[in-house]
């Protein structure tokens, strides 16, 4: 008897800890499926690249902030002189400034590709992500995917296409375009593999801070010179590029690389296929957007798709061990 409320016991934290990400990445993809929202409303009073320009400076000051507030608690509840910063290797610091590089160029890429391109088009392969996720993950990264993953990854890749087939057979090709939209995507994969590969070196505020950053320092001279208008000029236009930055960008993306704790960056980016679904629903609830039926078969597919990976446990946890514990941290 005494063995048997032992385990009950023991399964209760273990479960919790199984829901708890799970739960993070709902909250994210219910915050980043605002994004297209905010976005459609901002870009009618400034261009997508000074939307893109403002939501990172101000994500910036909010990361800043969330950062200087966690140290000065952290020393008025330690109540501790302060330790030497630790050192890291010049590979894990290259890993950190890459994943800003990455970052912007991934978001600029797909922005541009946009003017030269069918929002179908640049969305049909900005769904090419997973793809590129999971393949840079098995080629760079030593990660393995069962069969029921990759068949999953695929009936969601279809299935994200599927939503927009409709547009994307109205919309007009363009190669240049179609090619920068495909590059966006690749940059959005490394992203993800760079920061689950840094996800247990650097706390989450760091790498959002460093990653906010070097964005926007990058973004400064591309809006200087190509953007007449760079701030919004309206109370509403501000308070939409906010709640891009607090909602989207803090909120959401936070969530997200506090999951690729847990969860593999293919996973992670295959999750993110929701977002189609998501939004389709909003958009039927809030502007009576009629579904059609590629719509319903896209999203079918999206779901059936994501249902098979989860059942695929090997293939969604993270492929990076956690940090080493000091014998301090090991003893409490």
């Amino acid at each position: 008897m005494v063995e048997n409320k032992l385990s009950l016991t023991e399964e209760k934290p273990d479960k919790a800890s199984n829901i708890l990400p799970i739960i993070t990445v709902i909250i994210a993809l219910l915050a980043l499926s605002s994004t297209a929202i905010f976005i459609k409303i901002a870009v009618n009073e400034m261009s997508a690249v000074a939307t893109l320009f403002n939501r990172l400076w101000i994500a910036t000051i909010i990361f800043g902030l969330w950062s200087g507030i966690n140290q000065a608690r952290t020393q008025i509840k330690d109540d501790e002189p302060v330790l030497p910063q630790q050192r890291y290797p010049i590979k894990e610091i290259a890993f950190l400034i890459a994943v800003g590089l990455v970052h912007v160029i991934g978001r600029l890429s797909w922005t541009w590709s946009l003017t030269q391109t069918g929002a179908a088009n640049a969305n049909a392969l900005g769904s090419l992500n997973p793809l590129f996720t999971t393949l840079g993950g098995w080629l760079f990264f030593n990660q393995i995917f069962g069969r029921k993953f990759i068949l999953g990854l695929i009936l969601a890749i279809v299935g994200a296409i599927a939503v927009g087939f409709e547009d994307l057979l109205r919309s007009n090709n363009n190669f240049t375009g179609d090619a920068v939209a495909l590059m966006s995507s690749i940059f959005y994969a490394a992203n993800f593999l760079l920061i689950e590969q840094i996800r247990n070196k650097f706390s989450i505020i760091t790498i959002l801070v460093w990653r906010c950053v070097i964005a926007t320092s990058l973004m400064i001279p591309v809006v200087l010179i190509f953007e007449k208008q760079v701030f919004p000029v309206t109370l509403s236009g501000w308070l939409v590029v906010f709640a891009l930055a607090a909602i989207c960008e803090a909120l959401g993306h936070g969530l997200i690389v506090y999951s690729l704790k847990t969860f593999s960056s293919g996973f992670i980016s295959l999750l993110l296929l929701l977002n189609p679904v998501i939004v389709a629903v909003l958009a039927w609830i809030l502007f009576s957007e009629n579904l059609s039926i590629f719509n319903l078969l896209g999203l079918a597919l999206i779901l059936g798709g994501i249902y098979l990976a989860i059942s695929n446990k090997e293939s969604i946890r993270s492929s990076v061990s956690p940090p080493i514990q000091s014998p301090a941290e090991s003893e409490s």
